[in-house]
């Protein structure tokens, strides 16, 4: 059966733990819905991973949109999730609800993430009055990366706490389902975590959070000009495929590949 958001809010208030990747394309997809995760976020954070960009910021709707379409295409049992990218949402609420709804309408998703506190509490609003279902994002927000001055852990003092906290509750009151909260202290996200109704999903937020997310290539070790530290890595990808196109290679200058197994007669 598909993961709803009925299920997120469900597993919060059994304590039983939500699990989320990333994925970007149609192949990795069919392997994170088959190994049983709970939802799939359709990042920006695509513009790193697989466009090879120093940051989210020059992602478009359309990008996101295509990578979108591909993971929804491979799902059936995995919540799909489209993120918000930079400029999408923030000129206006009637632009943010029809970028947002393109994810449904279009792409297949079931919800959208969007970075931002107190100042996205409109924009959520809108969305689910519109019927479009928001997870939000606070902490390290990707697309604020020039005005935090860089990839920093946040709400290390007390006054960048109480704000997060602060931001918390209004964005759970503004009506998103759920928040994601990326790059703080472990005991600041146990306190919004116990203290909200909505369950929240950690990366780089330690254990205590009700949910976990990570970015697929860098579980997989396929992603390799840095490894945040709250980044576990379960394989070597990257090795694996260097020396099976190494050996390809190989094989084809020796006359090796392709034998008459691979040929036809």
């Amino acid at each position: 059966m598909p993961f709803t958001i009925q299920d997120f809010l469900k597993k919060k208030k059994e304590g039983r733990k939500i699990t989320m990747l990333t994925a970007y394309d149609y192949p990795s997809a069919r392997i994170v819905d088959e190994a049983g995760l709970d939802a799939i976020l359709v990042g920006d954070s695509l513009g790193m991973v697989v466009q090879g960009l120093e940051n989210t910021l020059p992602v478009t709707m359309d990008e996101m949109i295509y990578h979108t379409k591909m993971v929804a295409r491979a799902v059936k049992n995995a919540m799909v999730i489209g993120d918000m990218p930079f400029m999408s949402y923030q000129v206006s609420l009637p632009e943010a609800v029809q970028n947002a709804g393109r994810f449904l309408k279009e792409a297949g998703a079931s919800a959208v993430k969007m970075e931002g506190g107190a100042e996205v509490a409109e924009h959520i609003r809108a969305l689910t009055k519109s019927d479009i279902p928001v997870m939000a994002h606070i902490g390290l927000t990707p697309q604020s990366v020039h005005r935090i001055g860089g990839y920093k852990v946040q709400g290390k003092t007390e006054q960048a706490a109480k704000k997060l906290i602060e931001d918390a509750h209004i964005i759970e009151d503004a009506g998103a389902f759920s928040l994601l909260l990326e790059a703080i202290p472990m005991n600041l996200a146990k306190r919004i975590t116990e203290e909200l109704s909505i369950p929240t999903i950690g990366i780089g937020a330690g254990p205590h959070c009700d949910g976990q997310i990570l970015v697929l290539h860098d579980v997989i070790g396929l992603f390799e000009r840095f490894v945040p530290k709250f980044v576990k890595q379960y394989a070597n990808m990257k090795d694996d495929i260097l020396k099976s196109v190494k050996l390809y290679r190989e094989e084809i200058e020796k006359g090796i590949f392709p034998s008459e197994e691979q040929s036809f007669k």
